[in-house]
């Protein structure tokens, strides 16, 4: 078994100023390259959340478990925390794998680069190398806080191949599998810590009877952790769903059906983008795809995927809701609580030639929706007394409006489907309107006609 052993914080202070690229040209804004940033079901919503108290991450910290970090990078300068425990690998493959994840999450809001999903959480690193899996998730959660965040960026060859290592990853697993990593996650959760982790790209059913079979080296105590009827680790497991078509001029399928590598079951909770993420970091082991150059703290990929990329987009949604929950002057959510809102709320999975949604991956967040859930009193409701429909709307640029007049102020719902329009339209005809609207501010969040 992996030692235990750990290593004292490592962080750099903060008061370092950011390295600069010598006589190289400023990075350009690559923040409209970051389709998962946007609206659902496109993205996760966060330019919304950065609109409310705490939804940019604030008084939340996240540990991603893994093995390697450009911790220099131009865009991870102003909240990265450095490593926690274990030592890095040297490996450039490793190195431009951890800068991509943390860049998602913790990416910084400066107006060149890329912003994170939660530009103003803490993020630091814990490197398996030295120490093992088990010991990396020990050690981060005991570094962490009630609501704080350990995310796990690693699989495993499974039983499916005889444990064996293929560069297809084919039959590559959750850790969770693993008594000893089991028993480290749940640890991590019972001090109410969230452990999100990948699913793996083993392209498994992980309902497989395969996975009931206890080999001979694992303790008695060993139940299956993907059956959802025996003991649960508490971690949320995360699928690779397709962007939608015509990211990046690319199309993997329909929008949020499961990719064809990424692992699917009942076990799995929640899917993040798994194709054309743009972040921080390299491609694979060469420098940046998106931008290059000589210098490795600015390089730039728009092409960061598997399970791997969708994991830290369903953190960073976490994160931004743990935060908005602080700031409410309530208790973060528990492993269970975030587990069962991600399964209630979001875009949900969408059925692809061969790959229907029956194999599940589960839905993609939505900050907004989950919120909506997690703060009811932050939504307001009431009659619409009168609309406005802005059918052409002007500047151009805007998008089309409908606009209703609810406890005394005008709410706006972008882009309205012709169905909804139609069902205003009708209602207001009839003379006697009956138009319920819920409201966040100004936007419109939910809508009820009865007819």
């Amino acid at each position: 078994p992996a030692s235990r052993e750990t290593a004292p914080w490592t962080g750099r202070s903060t008061d370092d100023g950011r390295r600069t690229k010598e006589g190289a040209p400023v990075t350009p804004d690559f923040t409209g390259r970051q389709g998962y940033l946007r609206p659902a079901p496109e993205g996760v919503d966060a330019y919304w959340a950065w609109q409310r108290p705490g939804g940019s991450g604030r008084g939340v910290t996240v540990i991603d478990v893994e093995g390697a970090w450009q911790l220099g990078h131009e865009d991870l300068a102003s909240k990265l925390a450095g490593v926690v425990v274990g030592t890095p690998h040297t490996d450039l493959a490793w190195r431009n794998h951890g800068t991509a994840v943390i860049g998602v999450i913790g990416g910084d809001r400066d107006g060149h680069g890329i912003t994170g999903i939660v530009p103003d959480a803490v993020t630091a690193a814990a490197s398996v190398q030295g120490i093992g899996t088990a010991a990396a998730i020990h050690a981060a959660a005991e570094r962490l806080s009630p609501g704080d965040i350990i995310l796990v960026e690693l699989h495993a060859p499974g039983p499916r191949f005889d444990f064996e290592e293929r560069d297809s990853q084919a039959g590559y697993i959750p850790l969770e599998w693993w008594p000893d990593d089991f028993a480290a996650v749940q640890d991590a959760t019972a001090r109410g810590v969230l452990v999100v982790a990948a699913a793996g790209n083993g392209a498994e059913s992980l309902d497989d009877a395969l996975y009931e079979r206890r080999p001979a080296e694992f303790p008695e105590w060993w139940r299956n952790p993907f059956n959802p009827s025996n003991p649960s680790s508490g971690a949320i497991l995360v699928g690779a769903g397709a962007p939608p078509p015509g990211t990046h001029g690319r199309d993997h399928g329909p929008d949020r059906s499961r990719l064809a590598f990424s692992n699917h079951g009942a076990r799995v909770d929640a899917q993040g983008w798994g194709r054309e993420v743009t972040t921080t970091g390299g491609f694979w082991d060469r420098p940046g795809d998106l931008q290059g150059g000589a210098e490795e703290i600015a390089w730039y990929t728009d092409t960061f995927s598997g399970t791997s990329s969708a994991s830290p987009v369903v953190v960073g949604a976490l994160a931004a809701l743990q935060g908005m929950l602080k700031a409410a002057g309530q208790a973060p959510m528990s492993p269970e609580r975030a587990r069962v809102l991600l399964r209630a709320t979001g875009s949900p999975q969408q059925d692809a030639p061969g790959r229907p949604a029956s194999q599940r991956i589960g839905s993609r967040p939505d900050i907004k929706a989950a919120v909506a859930r997690l703060l009811p009193e932050a939504v307001g409701s009431g009659q619409a007394e009168r609309y406005w429909d802005e059918l052409l709307p002007y500047p151009r640029e805007l998008p089309p409006r409908l606009r209703l007049y609810v406890s005394g102020a005008w709410r706006s719902l972008d882009d309205p489907s012709p169905e909804i329009r139609r069902a205003v339209h009708s209602a207001f005809a009839g003379g006697r309107p009956d138009v319920r609207v819920w409201f966040a501010d100004e936007e419109i969040v939910g809508l009820v006609v009865t007819g």
